[in-house]
C-alpha cells in the first residue's frame, strides 16, 4: 500500500511538473508576442513632399468608406508614411509616368486609434449603411472571422500603401475590375471574371510595385508593403496631421 502511495506521489508531482513548465513557457511566449505602440512620428513624412505628382484621396477622412463616417485618427485628408516608404513610391511613381500613369493613394499610415474603430463598428452589427457599396456578399458578424477586419494593421507600422492607378489621358481612374474596399473574391489580385484589360491594369500596378520593393497580398489588388519595413515590430498612435512630422 505503501508503495502504491509513493508512486501516485510521484506521478501527481510529475503531472504538476509539466503543467508548471508548461504555464511558464507560454507566459513567455505572451510576453515576446507583446506588441509594440510608439507615439513618435519622428521617422514620417508626408508623402507629397516627395512626390508632389501623386492624387490624394485619403478615404477613412470622407465619409465614403465602408463604415460610413470619417475615421478617428484622421485630423488631414494626407498620406503619411515612412521615409523610406515614399522613397521607395516616388520610384514607383516615375517609373509609371513615363507609361502614362499616375498614382493615386486612397490610404498610407493608419494611426492604431483608426484601426479600433473599425474593430468597434465591426462589432456593431445593427449598423449596416454601407453594405451595398462595400460587403453586399458578405455578413457583417464575419468580418472579423473572414480578415476583413482585425485588431492590428500593417498600415499603422507606417510602410504599406493603398492605391490605384490614374490614367492622364483619360484623366480618370483606371479600371481594376473592382472598387478599393470591396469585401470579397472580386478584390483578390489574380481573381479571373474580369476583362482581360482589367486584369491587365492590375498586373500593371503589381508589377511596377514589386519591381520597388513592395510586396502585395492575395485578398487586396490595391495593398503593398514596403518589404524592407524601417518599423516591421512597432505600431504607431500619432493621428494622420502633417503638423506631427518633419517637412521638407
Amino acid at each position: 500500500m505503501k508503495h502504491k502511495l509513493y508512486l501516485l506521489a510521484f506521478i501527481l508531482l510529475l503531472i504538476f511538473t509539466v503543467i508548471g513548465g508548461y504555464s511558464v513557457s507560454s507566459t513567455n511566449q505572451s510576453a515576446n508576442n507583446e506588441l509594440n505602440f510608439s507615439n513618435d512620428s519622428s521617422g514620417f513624412v508626408v508623402l507629397t513632399d516627395i512626390d508632389p505628382d501623386v492624387i490624394l484621396e485619403i478615404r477613412y477622412y470622407s465619409t465614403y468608406n465602408f463604415v460610413g463616417d470619417r475615421i478617428e485618427g484622421y485630423e488631414q485628408p494626407t498620406a503619411l508614411l515612412t521615409k523610406d516608404t515614399a522613397i521607395a513610391l516616388k520610384g514607383v511613381s516615375d517609373d509609371l509616368a513615363k507609361k502614362g500613369y499616375k498614382l493615386k493613394i486612397y490610404d498610407a499610415y493608419r494611426p492604431q486609434k483608426a484601426v479600433n474603430h473599425f474593430e468597434r463598428w465591426a462589432n456593431d452589427t445593427n449598423d449596416t449603411r454601407m453594405k451595398p457599396y462595400f460587403y453586399p456578399e458578405v455578413d457583417k458578424s464575419k468580418l472579423f472571422e473572414k480578415g476583413y477586419i482585425a485588431n492590428h494593421s500593417g498600415h499603422s507600422r507606417g510602410s504599406t500603401v493603398d492605391l490605384t492607378l490614374f490614367d492622364m489621358k483619360t484623366g480618370k481612374e483606371v479600371d481594376m475590375g473592382g472598387t478599393f474596399d470591396y469585401f470579397g473574391e472580386r478584390s483578390h489580385p489574380d481573381y479571373k471574371n474580369i476583362t482581360e484589360q482589367q486584369y491587365k491594369n492590375r498586373m500593371i500596378l503589381r508589377e511596377a510595385m514589386t519591381d520597388h520593393g513592395f510586396k502585395p497580398v492575395e485578398e487586396e489588388w490595391w495593398h503593398f508593403t514596403l518589404e524592407n519595413e524601417t518599423y516591421p515590430d512597432t505600431y504607431f498612435t500619432f493621428p494622420v496631421n502633417e503638423n506631427l512630422v518633419d517637412r521638407l
